[in-house]
Protein backbone atom coordinates (compact mmCIF):
# COMPACT_ATOMS: atom_id res chain seq x y z
CA UNK A 1 0.00 0.00 0.00
CA UNK A 2 1.16 3.21 -0.73
CA UNK A 3 2.40 5.49 2.38
CA UNK A 4 2.26 8.88 2.67
CA UNK A 5 -0.29 9.80 0.60
CA UNK A 6 -3.43 12.06 0.20
CA UNK A 7 -6.66 10.74 -1.10
CA UNK A 8 -9.07 13.38 -2.09
CA UNK A 9 -12.66 12.30 -1.76
CA UNK A 10 -15.42 11.18 0.52
CA UNK A 11 -13.63 9.77 4.10
CA UNK A 12 -16.49 6.64 3.59
CA UNK A 13 -15.66 5.41 0.12
CA UNK A 14 -11.61 6.50 0.19
CA UNK A 15 -11.60 4.40 3.35
CA UNK A 16 -13.37 0.82 1.72
CA UNK A 17 -10.50 1.60 -1.28
CA UNK A 18 -7.74 0.86 1.81
CA UNK A 19 -7.07 -2.90 2.82
CA UNK A 20 -8.04 -4.62 6.35
CA UNK A 21 -6.02 -4.16 9.23
CA UNK A 22 -3.40 -1.69 7.16
CA UNK A 23 -2.81 1.22 9.30
CA UNK A 24 -1.61 1.61 13.28
CA UNK A 25 -3.73 4.54 13.87
CA UNK A 26 -5.75 7.21 13.44
CA UNK A 27 -6.10 11.22 14.85
CA UNK A 28 -8.36 13.12 13.55
CA UNK A 29 -10.52 16.11 13.98
CA UNK A 30 -14.43 15.64 11.99
CA UNK A 31 -15.80 18.79 10.91
CA UNK A 32 -17.84 19.74 14.06
CA UNK A 33 -21.78 19.53 13.66
CA UNK A 34 -23.53 22.71 12.49
CA UNK A 35 -20.29 25.24 13.07
CA UNK A 36 -19.05 26.21 9.70
CA UNK A 37 -19.36 25.32 6.32
CA UNK A 38 -16.72 24.77 4.23
CA UNK A 39 -18.97 24.89 1.07
CA UNK A 40 -18.15 21.33 -0.33
CA UNK A 41 -21.01 18.79 -1.62
CA UNK A 42 -21.21 16.23 0.99
CA UNK A 43 -19.76 17.53 3.85
CA UNK A 44 -19.86 16.23 7.35
CA UNK A 45 -21.54 18.95 9.91
CA UNK A 46 -24.22 19.97 7.61
CA UNK A 47 -26.74 17.51 8.24
CA UNK A 48 -30.65 18.98 9.22
CA UNK A 49 -29.75 16.74 12.71
CA UNK A 50 -27.22 16.15 15.65
CA UNK A 51 -28.56 12.72 14.98
CA UNK A 52 -27.54 12.38 11.12
CA UNK A 53 -24.68 13.58 11.79
CA UNK A 54 -23.60 11.07 14.65
CA UNK A 55 -25.00 8.33 12.29
CA UNK A 56 -22.80 9.06 9.47
CA UNK A 57 -19.76 9.77 11.67
CA UNK A 58 -20.39 6.12 13.45
CA UNK A 59 -20.63 4.95 9.75
CA UNK A 60 -17.15 6.28 8.51
CA UNK A 61 -15.65 4.81 11.79
CA UNK A 62 -16.85 1.87 11.39
CA UNK A 63 -14.66 1.44 8.08
CA UNK A 64 -11.60 3.17 9.50
CA UNK A 65 -12.05 -0.09 12.12
CA UNK A 66 -11.94 -2.23 9.47
CA UNK A 67 -8.19 -0.27 8.22
CA UNK A 68 -6.99 -0.13 12.26
CA UNK A 69 -4.69 -2.89 12.82
CA UNK A 70 -6.07 -5.39 16.00
CA UNK A 71 -3.81 -3.17 18.36
CA UNK A 72 -4.92 0.12 16.58
CA UNK A 73 -5.85 3.45 18.66
CA UNK A 74 -8.42 6.13 17.18
CA UNK A 75 -8.04 9.57 18.52
CA UNK A 76 -10.88 11.52 17.93
CA UNK A 77 -10.43 15.69 18.94
CA UNK A 78 -14.53 16.95 18.92
CA UNK A 79 -16.00 19.85 20.42
CA UNK A 80 -19.73 20.69 21.20
CA UNK A 81 -22.30 22.86 19.46
CA UNK A 82 -24.46 25.53 21.37
CA UNK A 83 -28.70 25.06 20.23
CA UNK A 84 -29.98 28.13 18.58
CA UNK A 85 -27.39 29.83 17.16
CA UNK A 86 -29.62 31.86 14.67
CA UNK A 87 -28.40 35.12 12.72
CA UNK A 88 -24.37 34.60 12.47
CA UNK A 89 -24.53 38.34 10.47
CA UNK A 90 -23.67 39.95 12.87
CA UNK A 91 -20.67 37.64 15.12
CA UNK A 92 -17.26 39.04 13.81
CA UNK A 93 -13.97 37.79 14.72
CA UNK A 94 -11.24 40.17 15.47
CA UNK A 95 -8.82 38.26 13.51
CA UNK A 96 -11.19 37.39 10.83
CA UNK A 97 -13.43 40.56 10.55
CA UNK A 98 -15.08 39.19 7.08
CA UNK A 99 -15.82 35.86 8.93
CA UNK A 100 -14.86 32.33 9.09
CA UNK A 101 -17.79 30.30 9.12
CA UNK A 102 -19.07 30.13 6.18
CA UNK A 103 -22.45 30.53 7.11
CA UNK A 104 -25.19 32.96 8.31
CA UNK A 105 -28.30 30.77 9.88
CA UNK A 106 -26.56 27.94 12.25
CA UNK A 107 -28.49 24.53 11.41
CA UNK A 108 -28.04 23.90 14.77
CA UNK A 109 -31.51 25.86 15.74
CA UNK A 110 -33.44 22.60 15.82
CA UNK A 111 -31.85 19.83 18.06
CA UNK A 112 -34.39 17.54 19.53
CA UNK A 113 -34.97 17.94 22.92
CA UNK A 114 -32.34 21.20 23.38
CA UNK A 115 -33.80 24.76 23.69
CA UNK A 116 -32.04 27.70 22.62
CA UNK A 117 -28.84 28.53 24.20
CA UNK A 118 -28.47 24.18 25.53
CA UNK A 119 -25.37 22.76 24.66
CA UNK A 120 -26.24 19.66 22.54
CA UNK A 121 -23.61 17.34 24.23
CA UNK A 122 -21.89 15.99 20.58
CA UNK A 123 -18.52 14.81 22.08
CA UNK A 124 -20.46 12.61 24.79
CA UNK A 125 -22.87 11.90 21.61
CA UNK A 126 -20.60 10.37 19.85
CA UNK A 127 -18.63 8.57 22.07
CA UNK A 128 -21.28 6.56 23.06
CA UNK A 129 -22.33 5.84 19.80
CA UNK A 130 -19.17 4.40 18.95
CA UNK A 131 -18.68 2.20 22.14
CA UNK A 132 -22.02 0.94 21.51
CA UNK A 133 -21.11 0.03 17.75
CA UNK A 134 -18.02 -2.10 19.26
CA UNK A 135 -15.21 0.34 19.72
CA UNK A 136 -13.08 0.12 23.75
CA UNK A 137 -14.12 3.73 25.02
CA UNK A 138 -10.43 4.46 26.60
CA UNK A 139 -9.95 7.83 27.96
CA UNK A 140 -11.68 11.16 27.57
CA UNK A 141 -8.78 13.91 27.39
CA UNK A 142 -9.43 17.48 27.82
CA UNK A 143 -7.39 19.44 25.59
CA UNK A 144 -7.05 22.35 27.47
CA UNK A 145 -5.86 26.01 25.48
CA UNK A 146 -4.77 28.45 27.39
CA UNK A 147 -4.74 31.30 24.45
CA UNK A 148 -8.39 30.03 23.54
CA UNK A 149 -10.52 31.77 20.35
CA UNK A 150 -12.59 34.99 22.16
CA UNK A 151 -15.80 34.46 22.62
CA UNK A 152 -18.80 37.14 23.39
CA UNK A 153 -20.60 35.97 25.68
CA UNK A 154 -21.80 37.45 29.68
CA UNK A 155 -23.88 34.79 30.62
CA UNK A 156 -21.17 31.89 30.87
CA UNK A 157 -17.98 31.08 31.06
CA UNK A 158 -15.53 31.26 27.75
CA UNK A 159 -14.51 27.98 26.63
CA UNK A 160 -11.00 27.08 26.65
CA UNK A 161 -10.73 23.30 25.88
CA UNK A 162 -11.88 20.22 23.43
CA UNK A 163 -12.56 16.92 23.93
CA UNK A 164 -9.93 13.98 22.63
CA UNK A 165 -11.15 10.54 22.45
CA UNK A 166 -8.93 7.76 23.44
CA UNK A 167 -10.68 4.47 21.54
CA UNK A 168 -9.54 0.98 20.35
CA UNK A 169 -10.27 -1.44 18.28
CA UNK A 170 -9.41 -4.28 21.07
CA UNK A 171 -9.20 -5.28 24.43
CA UNK A 172 -4.71 -4.87 24.31
CA UNK A 173 -3.67 -2.48 22.20
CA UNK A 174 -0.52 -0.42 20.93
CA UNK A 175 0.45 2.24 24.23
CA UNK A 176 3.59 3.91 24.73
CA UNK A 177 3.23 5.19 28.32
CA UNK A 178 7.08 6.06 28.14
CA UNK A 179 6.67 8.31 24.69
CA UNK A 180 4.20 10.62 26.53
CA UNK A 181 5.19 10.91 30.25
CA UNK A 182 5.47 13.86 32.13
CA UNK A 183 8.27 15.03 34.59
CA UNK A 184 7.65 14.21 38.59
CA UNK A 185 6.51 17.85 40.50
CA UNK A 186 9.80 18.98 42.50
CA UNK A 187 7.59 18.73 45.67
CA UNK A 188 6.89 14.85 44.97
CA UNK A 189 10.92 14.45 44.26
CA UNK A 190 10.98 15.86 47.49
CA UNK A 191 9.39 13.81 48.85
CA UNK A 192 11.22 10.85 48.15
CA UNK A 193 14.26 12.23 49.60
CA UNK A 194 12.77 12.92 52.57
CA UNK A 195 11.80 8.94 53.40
CA UNK A 196 15.17 7.87 52.33
CA UNK A 197 15.77 5.32 55.11
CA UNK A 198 12.90 5.24 56.77
CA UNK A 199 11.12 1.55 57.20
CA UNK A 200 8.36 -0.75 56.40
CA UNK A 201 6.69 0.48 53.10
CA UNK A 202 9.05 3.54 52.51
CA UNK A 203 12.16 1.60 53.29
CA UNK A 204 14.88 2.14 51.22
CA UNK A 205 15.89 -0.25 48.63
CA UNK A 206 18.01 -3.79 49.90
CA UNK A 207 21.68 -2.88 49.35
CA UNK A 208 22.51 -4.86 45.78
CA UNK A 209 19.16 -4.71 44.60
CA UNK A 210 18.45 -3.48 40.92
CA UNK A 211 17.18 -0.22 39.81
CA UNK A 212 13.49 -0.01 40.39
CA UNK A 213 12.81 1.90 36.32
CA UNK A 214 9.80 2.97 34.92
CA UNK A 215 6.82 5.00 35.77
CA UNK A 216 4.80 5.58 39.00
CA UNK A 217 6.73 3.67 41.65
CA UNK A 218 6.29 3.45 45.05
CA UNK A 219 7.34 6.31 47.03
CA UNK A 220 9.97 4.74 48.99
CA UNK A 221 13.24 6.59 50.18
CA UNK A 222 15.72 5.78 47.27
CA UNK A 223 18.58 7.25 46.63
CA UNK A 224 19.45 10.09 44.52
CA UNK A 225 20.41 8.29 41.06
CA UNK A 226 17.01 5.88 41.80
CA UNK A 227 14.57 8.85 42.08
CA UNK A 228 11.75 8.31 39.22
CA UNK A 229 11.80 11.49 36.90
CA UNK A 230 8.72 10.25 35.34
CA UNK A 231 4.90 10.46 36.13
CA UNK A 232 2.08 8.59 33.67
CA UNK A 233 0.71 11.42 31.59
CA UNK A 234 -2.78 12.84 33.11
CA UNK A 235 -5.84 13.46 31.06
CA UNK A 236 -5.59 17.04 30.72
CA UNK A 237 -3.21 18.22 28.34
CA UNK A 238 -2.50 21.85 28.03
CA UNK A 239 -1.72 22.81 24.29
CA UNK A 240 -2.43 26.46 22.64
CA UNK A 241 -3.37 26.71 19.79
CA UNK A 242 -0.82 27.31 17.13
CA UNK A 243 -0.86 30.04 14.47
CA UNK A 244 -1.36 28.89 10.81
CA UNK A 245 -2.10 31.17 7.75
CA UNK A 246 -3.20 29.04 5.02
CA UNK A 247 -7.20 29.27 4.17
CA UNK A 248 -7.98 26.23 6.78
CA UNK A 249 -9.49 27.85 9.56
CA UNK A 250 -9.87 24.95 11.55
CA UNK A 251 -6.30 23.40 12.12
CA UNK A 252 -5.53 22.02 15.14
CA UNK A 253 -2.01 22.79 16.76
CA UNK A 254 0.52 20.17 15.57
CA UNK A 255 2.35 19.59 19.05
CA UNK A 256 -1.84 18.14 19.59
CA UNK A 257 -1.36 15.54 17.29
CA UNK A 258 2.66 14.66 18.02
CA UNK A 259 1.76 13.68 21.15
CA UNK A 260 -1.81 11.07 20.20
CA UNK A 261 0.97 9.38 17.69
CA UNK A 262 4.02 9.81 19.95
CA UNK A 263 1.52 7.54 22.26
CA UNK A 264 -0.44 5.51 20.13
CA UNK A 265 1.53 4.92 16.87
CA UNK A 266 4.97 2.90 16.81
CA UNK A 267 7.47 4.39 14.70
CA UNK A 268 7.70 3.47 11.27
CA UNK A 269 3.70 2.44 11.64
CA UNK A 270 1.19 4.54 9.76
CA UNK A 271 -0.96 7.40 10.93
CA UNK A 272 -4.33 8.05 9.07
CA UNK A 273 -6.87 10.98 9.15
CA UNK A 274 -9.59 10.25 7.14
CA UNK A 275 -10.71 14.42 7.45
CA UNK A 276 -7.19 15.70 6.59
CA UNK A 277 -7.79 19.28 6.30
CA UNK A 278 -4.41 21.33 5.76
CA UNK A 279 -2.82 18.20 7.09
CA UNK A 280 -1.32 18.76 10.07
CA UNK A 281 -1.58 15.33 11.24
CA UNK A 282 0.71 14.00 8.46
CA UNK A 283 3.20 16.76 9.15
CA UNK A 284 3.09 15.66 12.92
CA UNK A 285 3.45 11.88 11.59
CA UNK A 286 6.69 12.83 8.98
CA UNK A 287 8.47 14.79 12.08
CA UNK A 288 8.40 11.92 13.96
CA UNK A 289 9.57 8.94 11.43
CA UNK A 290 5.59 7.95 10.67
CA UNK A 291 4.00 7.30 7.53
CA UNK A 292 0.53 8.92 6.73
CA UNK A 293 -2.47 8.72 4.84
CA UNK A 294 -4.86 11.97 4.46
CA UNK A 295 -8.54 11.74 3.08
CA UNK A 296 -9.97 15.14 2.27
CA UNK A 297 -13.25 15.93 0.87
CA UNK A 298 -12.22 19.59 -0.20
CA UNK A 299 -9.85 19.46 -3.36
CA UNK A 300 -8.44 23.09 -2.69
CA UNK A 301 -7.48 21.43 0.77
CA UNK A 302 -5.59 18.54 -0.32
CA UNK A 303 -3.50 21.16 -2.39
CA UNK A 304 -3.44 23.58 0.65
CA UNK A 305 -2.17 19.60 2.80
CA UNK A 306 0.39 18.86 -0.56
CA UNK A 307 2.17 21.95 -0.62
CA UNK A 308 2.64 22.50 3.08
CA UNK A 309 3.92 18.68 3.83
CA UNK A 310 4.45 16.81 0.42
CA UNK A 311 2.92 13.51 -0.72
CA UNK A 312 1.58 11.64 -3.35
CA UNK A 313 -1.41 12.23 -5.53
CA UNK A 314 -3.78 9.65 -5.79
Amino acid sequence: MTKDVILCGDAFEMLRTLPAESVNCCVTSPPYYALRDYGTAGQIGREPTPEEYIERLVGVFRELKRVLSSDGTLWLNIADTYCGGGNKGDCTDPIYPKGRNGQRISLARTAANCKPKDMIGIPWRLALALRSDGWYLRSDIIWHKANPMPENVKDRPSRCYEHVFLLTKSRKYYYDALAIAEPIAPLTAKRYRARRGTVGKYASPVPGQAKVQGLNQPRMGYAEEDIPTLRNSRDVWQINNASYKGEHFAAFPPKLAERCIMAGCPKGGIVLDPFFGSGTTGLAAKSLDRHYIGIELNESYCALARARIGGEKA
